[in-house]
């Protein structure tokens, strides 16, 4: 398997990219958001991979971290998610709010993305609402594959403070996930614990 790809930079679009490794151009198909950090076409770059291999192609994917990388292995793990979904989602939506719509049962988010319905939004909440959860309330990352966001980010903190008091996973994170995400760590706490309090 190709781990990652780093090399110059032929060509970028908003959904794919060639990459010049070793002489080989690679076509790779990204998410938008991947195309917009990736450096312009003459520049080196890199891009986390994953290959798939099917009975009639062979394609790879890439992702500007692995954060993203590890987000779209488990999107398309669920089934019914394929490749073209996953990098929809990914498009639209950066892993940290993945994880919390996941985890608070948000599949409204999901159906932001092209060619994603209600009925296979509610099958990805629905699949990865407790994995996500617990890994958003530890701060660990998800089945030890993809890392929820990072227990240095604002909210991952908020849902990791809001569970100390004993709050669910998935309550706390749906209460974060309604609350302003560039808020310092104490106001969104703060915000997430009135609507919690509300609810009771």
């Amino acid at each position: 398997m190709i781990y990652c790809l780093t090399g110059k930079i032929i060509k970028k679009s908003l959904d794919a990219v060639v990459i010049r490794c070793g002489g080989v151009g690679y076509w790779v198909q990204i998410p938008a958001t991947t195309g917009e950090s990736l450096p312009a076409p003459g520049q080196e770059g890199t891009v986390y991979t994953v290959m798939n291999v099917t009975e009639n192609d062979v394609s790879l994917y890439g992702f500007a971290t692995l954060e993203q990388r590890d987000c779209f292995k488990m999107l398309t793990a669920v089934s019914g998610v394929g490749p073209k979904a996953g990098l929809a989602i990914l498009s639209v939506m950066s892993p940290e709010k993945v994880a919390l719509a996941a985890s608070s049962g948000d599949h409204k988010a999901f159906t932001k993305a092209s060619g994603v319905g209600p009925k296979l939004a509610q099958r990805i909440t629905l699949e990865l609402k407790d994995k996500v959860g617990k890994g958003l309330a530890e701060g660990t990352g998800f089945a030890g594959n993809f890392a929820a966001p990072a227990p240095s980010s604002a909210p991952a903190q908020a849902v990791a403070a809001l569970v100390s008091l004993g709050y669910s996973p998935s309550d706390a994170a749906a209460a974060v996930a309604r609350v302003d995400e560039t808020l310092p760590v104490q106001e969104i706490i703060k915000v997430a614990l009135r609507s919690l309090s509300r609810a009771r």
